[in-house]
C-alpha cells in the first residue's frame, strides 16, 4: 500500500489516522533516509492515544522514549547501535510487542530481530513531499493496512 503525503503537517495526520487503527501489542517498524519523517510519523501515532505532541522527540542519543497515554508507547531509534547484540543491552524484547504499542525508528539495521507480525513502514522523499510504503506481515499487519485504507480514504 503506498501513499504521498505532500507534507510534515500530513505526515504527522496520517501517523495520527494510522494510530486510530493500531491494536495493543502493534509494533511498526519505520525504515527511511534522515529527515523524510519517522518522527513525524511517530508523533501522529503518538497523539492518537492521547500523548502530546510535543513529548515526542527522537530518541536518537536515549535509544528509546516512553510515551503514557491510553496505551504506553515505546519509541525506539536504533540508528545509533552498530550491532545486534545491543539490543539485548536495552532490553529491546522485553519492551518490543507486549501491551501498548511500539514503534522502531531505523528497523532495517536489524530485520532479523524485528518481530514477524510488525507492520513495515518505508518513508521516502519522492519530490516536495515524501512516499510512504506499508507492508503488512501477518494476520495483524493486514488487519492494520485494512482500517487504515477505510479510515484514511473512507473505503
Amino acid at each position: 500500500m503506498e501513499y504521498y503525503l505532500s507534507s510534515p503537517e500530513e505526515t504527522e495526520r496520517f501517523g495520527k489516522v494510522l494510530g486510530r487503527c493500531l491494536p495493543c501489542g502493534a509494533v511498526l517498524c519505520l525504515k527511511g533516509d534522515l529527515g523524510t519523517g519517522k518522527t513525524l510519523l511517530t508523533r501522529g501515532v503518538a497523539t492518537a492515544f492521547g500523548v502530546a505532541p510535543q513529548e515526542v522527540v527522537s530518541p536518537t542519543f536515549t535509544i528509546m522514549n516512553i510515551y503514557q497515554g491510553t496505551q504506553e508507547i515505546r519509541h525506539f531509534d536504533l540508528y545509533r547501535l552498530e550491532q545486534g547484540e545491543e539490543l539485548d543491552d536495552i532490553g529491546f524484547d522485553e519492551y518490543c510487542g507486549g501491551d501498548g504499542i511500539t514503534v522502531i525508528e531505523w528497523a532495517d539495521l536489524f530485520p532479523e530481530r524485528m518481530p514477524a507480525e510488525a507492520l513495515l513502514i518505508s518513508l521516502e522523499w519522492q519530490g516536495e513531499g515524501r512516499k510512504i510504503i506499508l507492508a503488512g506481515q501477518e494476520d495483524i499487519g493486514e488487519s492494520i493496512l485494512e482500517k487504515l485504507q477505510h479510515e484514511y480514504f473512507g473505503n
